[in-house]
Formats: C-alpha cells, structure tokens, sequence
C-alpha cells in the first residue's frame, strides 16, 4: 500500500537457515524444540532451473522474481 516490499525491510529477530534437503526435518525438529522457534518452517527449496534466479511463489498462485535490492536499505527506526 505504501510502496514498501515487506521482502526488504529489517526485521530483528529472525534467521534463515540453509541445510541439506534430506537434513530438513531434524534440523526443523531441533529448531522447534526451542521455545522461540516453535513457529519455525521450511519455507522454500534451493533447484537448479532456473539457474540463478530467487522465485517467490505468490498467494494468488503466480511467480515472482525476487531481485536484489536497488538502493539503499530503509533505516532501522529503534
């Protein structure tokens, strides 16, 4: 609504980790056994087509292109 990609702005408190697919479900395991990660999911998977390209999979059933950032980031506002 404001123009901000919600993909870009900073949000503390958060981790993206990366393992091996046949890894994610122990690794998703040890994570929620965490009181602050028991909301932890996979949220996506690493393919080799299309070489070099994020895809973001929308809520309306598209694909998107997720680019690098152009510009500076927003400030942190603490």
């Amino acid at each position: 609504m404001l123009g901000i990609d919600p993909l870009y702005v900073a949000c503390e408190g958060r981790i993206v980790v990366i393992v091996a697919g046949d890894c994610a479900d122990e690794a998703l395991a040890a994570m929620r056994s965490h009181p602050l990660g028991e909301q932890a999911a996979v949220i996506g998977k690493v393919v080799d087509d299309p070489p070099g390209l994020v895809l973001l999979n929308t809520t309306f059933g598209g694909t998107r292109i997720v680019d690098l950032l152009v510009g500076d980031p927003l400030p942190r506002i603490c």
